[in-house]
């Protein structure tokens, strides 16, 4: 434990990185205070305004404050994508974790299904969930979820089958444990740092997904507040009122950007081959 810390000190880019996200996800919980507007409020006097000392980022075609609204966009995007990241680790980690202990039939069928659900491309596949399902936010969660999980069950699996050649793994069979406890107590803490840097790295690709269905007009439904769809109602306006697209734009990106670095320098804090100084 006192190595770890020591490796967290001494890597400064991580701290800063960590500091960032977590910083955009405090200003996503505390949205409706530093919300200057109600993002739901229309005001037809205010239509495709610039942005101004009312309104920062200026408005939409609606009249409704766009800073307001990404503020608000901000809590749903992050909300659904650590929901997703949440449903797809526990998923695809059980099933891995099932499937390399028990190999056998067991192991076949489940991983036969995985290389099925990887077979396809993944926002395809999605998007026809979602047409069978209807539109809305937690049918595009439940959409993604479907086929992202089988990536992490096929890295767990491998994880499995490696650690059980192990020692310790081997003395905690011998020593009558139950093969749930064998699972859980002994193989998932040694597997657990490659699973996480995973899901880290897979957040950027999740929230893209995400707005990626809205801006198709099969996720968030007006007048809900989210990127995607932000994106999608201003691109009429790119010409007339580019702030409807920029700004919704910069965020995704941003977002993106520092989980994609976060998961990255997370990966070097968990390695563990790092030679600690």
């Amino acid at each position: 434990m006192s190595e770890m810390m020591q490796v967290f000190k001494q890597n400064r880019w991580f701290t800063l990185i960590l500091a960032l996200t977590g910083c955009w996800v405090v200003l996503a919980m505390i949205a409706p205070i530093l919300a200057p507007h109600d993002p739901l409020t229309t005001n037809f006097a205010h239509v495709l305004q610039p942005p101004s000392a009312e309104y920062p980022l200026g408005t939409d075609q609606l009249g409704r404050c766009i800073l307001s609204r990404l503020l608000y966009g901000a809590r749903t995007s992050l909300l659904l994508t650590f929901m997703m990241t949440g449903i797809v680790f526990v998923l695809g980690v059980t099933i891995g974790m099932i499937s390399g202990f028990a190999r056998g039939v067991t192991d076949t069928i489940l991983m036969r299904l995985t290389d099925t659900l990887m077979a396809f491309p993944g926002l395809i596949f999605a998007i026809a969930v979602v047409g069978m399902l209807g539109p809305g936010l937690f049918n595009t969660v439940v959409a993604l979820s479907v086929v992202w999980w089988a990536k992490y069950a096929r890295l767990a699996r491998g994880l499995v089958i490696s650690l059980q050649q192990k020692e310790y793994v081997a003395a905690a069979a011998f020593g009558g444990a139950r093969w749930s406890q064998i699972l859980i107590r002994t193989i998932l803490p040694n597997m657990i740092s490659p699973l996480i840097v995973m899901a880290m790295m897979d957040v950027g690709g999740m929230m893209l997904s995400i707005s990626g269905l809205s801006f198709l007009g099969l996720g968030a439904q007006p007048p809900e507040p989210e990127w995607g769809a932000m994106l999608n109602e201003g691109r009429r306006y790119l010409q007339t009122a580019p702030w409807l697209l920029i700004y919704p734009g910069l965020a995704i990106f941003g977002t993106v950007m520092i989980f994609n670095l976060l998961g990255d320098s997370l990966r070097d804090v968990l390695d563990p081959k790092k030679e600690i100084k």
